[in-house]
């Protein structure tokens, strides 16, 4: 028979004071109590610390080398533990690349419902992507320049892990000489070893010919239908000593010449390289100098410290001063006018140099010494830059991250993607602008998906949408529950107002909680401990039913969830009860009273304490909030219920 309750006995964490206490097992259990209490030192540092222990421990040896030893916290033994989960305020992702749609994997759904129902458009002109056939890549082929000297090939591998032994063996059997094995021909009549552990790219060589008007059309012709026979429908044409072009049998544009590949999720990945702007690395900005941050105060003169990253102590740097000279004298300005006072070319010339000028630079050392040279007006932007690119000094690229400023990428936008995944639309909108809409906007985006027309109240009615055919909806029918799913979670306990591209970092405690609680619940375990550290912080109190629904639904479902809170509607609405006390630090560390809320305010029903939660503790507290010295020294502390 299941154990009914998870015991601690002997619990020593930090100022608890040899704690014994029985957890309710599948209950909503809040522990409560005064700052410094020892709340958290019996929810997470004896109690989820020993089950994360235990769990580590049940692993083989090869496993815990990469998680490392933990410690077992001081308590003499708890029994009845579960698989613990931790969901508290530092569990936030602080990496950049990290949104709401990646952290509850809305996002993963959306990448896979454009790359299957999406429509593809010419990131050129804007006009929807056809399907190219074998003689619209042959004339394609034809316009090249003559002369060129090309490969054709069939990609059969991309981005793939493993040795593909079995590849280079049936293409041998199949009469082929050539392979070219991540941008480099070999024959495959040689021995080809790759490492299994890294990702290849594997093409086959079909041909090799010349352009121009003597060109063979019809050898041309059928070596592309042999490699889309290969491929499945992909045609690599590589110039030798240029590009490499891609056409498909599916999609392409006519007018403007371009062809993009096999719609697959990773070209919707700002994570990977397939989808990721090339600009910005899928970051959606870039680090760039700010020229305001430069020269902060323009009320100072050059000598007398207004390029800030150049002077020290209200005085420009004694090297750069030669250099600051040699400028002033070449284009005929002075250094101890006012910077505001230069004229923007002027300005320019100092901030941003030109690089097709050299002048003659003099340098006189303390001990008298002269120095000459010629050098390349550089700019102090340009500079920093430099300096920041190629530093391998943390301490140097820290101190010129002081003067730069995160700028919306020029190429993406701040969309993060390549133009070609940024055209592939679902009801008229790219992935990116789905994203940017709040929860409450995205779901009305999904019932618009299904039926093919913005409710009237939307500021997308009115845009010309194309809905989704009967195959492409009976293919995202599926995905769009998933993601509805996920949406309904979040707007269960209370993020409706949140976008799906806010960065995670972005987000309070009480989000980031509430967030993973959501996506807990979608998750779908049951008989786990959860372990949560005031989920409703953060939470208007017009909203705290929605996240007490979350946490009983999490029981509901066989789960036990262990809460630290201070919120009264939590605790009336909680099974169970854990009172600590009775003060912070070395007046806390006991259990004052526990049980559920209607029990504990029954017990202190009576004319000399107030009726509320925490009544108990108050008859141990002087009016500073210490414990009075009767309650500890005596060893009397109210009595368990």
């Amino acid at each position: 028979m299941a154990e009914e309750f998870i015991s601690v006995r002997g619990a020593r964490e930090h100022n608890l004071q040899n704690v014994n206490v029985d957890v309710p097992r599948g209950q909503l259990v809040v522990i409560t109590g005064v700052s410094g209490s020892g709340k958290s030192s019996l929810a997470f540092d004896t109690i989820y610390a020993e089950g994360q222990r235990r769990y580590v421990e049940s692993l083989s040896a090869y496993a815990r080398q990469f998680l490392g030893r933990m410690d077992k916290p001081d308590v003499d033994h708890i029994d009845g533990l579960s698989p613990a989960i931790s969901i508290d305020q530092k569990g936030v992702s602080r990496n950049p690349r990290s949104t709401v749609g990646t952290v509850t994997e809305v996002y993963d759904y959306l990448r896979l419902l454009f790359s299957r129902g999406g429509r593809p458009h010419c990131h050129n002109c804007g006009r929807p992507v056809a399907r190219q056939s074998v003689q619209q890549i042959t004339d394609s082929v034809m316009r090249l320049d003559a002369g060129a000297r090309i490969l054709i090939l069939a990609p059969i591998i991309t981005h793939k892990k493993g040795e593909h032994v079995a590849v280079f063996e049936n293409t041998r059997n199949e009469g082929f000489v050539r392979v070219r094995v991540d941008g480099e021909v070999k024959l495959l009549e040689e021995e080809i070893k790759l490492a299994k552990t890294r990702w290849h790219d594997i093409e086959v060589v079909v041909d090799r010919l010349v352009t121009g008007p003597e060109a063979d059309i019809g050898r041309l012709s059928e070596s592309i239908e042999t490699s889309l026979r290969l491929s499945g429908g992909t045609v690599i044409i590589s110039v030798i000593d240029g590009e490499d072009i891609i056409y498909s049998e599916k999609f392409a544009c006519v007018h403007c010449d371009l062809s993009i590949g096999e719609l697959e999720p990773r070209n919707f990945s700002f994570n990977t390289p397939y989808g990721a702007c090339p600009t910005c690395t899928g970051l959606g900005f870039r680090l760039e100098v700010d020229p305001d941050l430069v020269v902060p105060n323009q009320n100072l003169s050059i000598r007398t410290g207004a390029i800030e990253p150049w002077s020290r102590a209200g005085e420009l740097l004694p090297e750069r001063l030669s250099v600051m000279e040699a400028l002033s004298d070449h284009y005929g300005f002075s250094l101890n006018i006012p910077f505001r006072e230069l004229s923007e070319a002027q300005q320019n010339t100092v901030l941003y140099g030109e690089d097709n000028k050299r002048i003659d630079v003099l340098h006189t050392t303390q001990s008298g010494r002269s120095y000459r040279w010629r050098m390349r007006n550089e700019g102090v932007i340009p500079h920093l830059e430099r300096r920041h690119e190629n530093t391998e000094s943390q301490n140097v690229r820290d101190e010129v991250g002081r003067y730069m400023a995160q700028r919306p990428c020029a190429s993406c936008s701040g969309f993060r993607l390549k133009p070609e995944s940024l055209a592939v639309t679902v009801l008229g909108m790219n992935i990116i602008e789905v994203t940017q809409q709040s929860v409450e906007r995205a779901l009305q985006w999904i019932e618009a998906t299904r039926s093919g027309v913005w409710p009237k109240e939307s500021e997308h009615a009115g845009s010309a949408t194309e809905p989704l055919s009967g195959r492409e909806q009976a293919i995202a029918d599926q995905i769009l529950k998933e993601i509805e799913a996920r949406l309904r979670f979040l707007e269960r306990v209370g993020l409706e107002y949140l976008s799906l591209d806010r960065t995670a970092s972005t987000l309070s405690g009480g989000e980031g909680q509430r967030i993973r609680l959501a996506t807990q619940i979608g998750s779908g375990l049951m008989g786990v401990l959860y372990v949560c550290d005031e989920p409703s912080i953060g939470l208007h109190p017009l909203d705290d039913h929605r996240l007490i629904a979350t946490l009983k639904r999490l029981r509901d479902v066989g789960n036990t969830v262990l809460v630290v809170e201070h919120d009264e509607a939590v605790m009336r609405a909680s099974d169970h009860i854990i009172d600590l006390g009775p003060g912070a630090g070395e007046y806390g560390g006991h259990i004052i009273a526990q049980g559920d809320a209607a029990t504990i305010e029954a017990s202190e029903a009576s004319p000399q304490a107030p009726t509320c939660l925490d009544a108990r503790r108050s008859r141990f507290l002087r009016s500073d909030g210490k414990a009075t010295n009767h309650s500890l020294k005596s060893g009397v502390l109210p009595r368990t219920i």
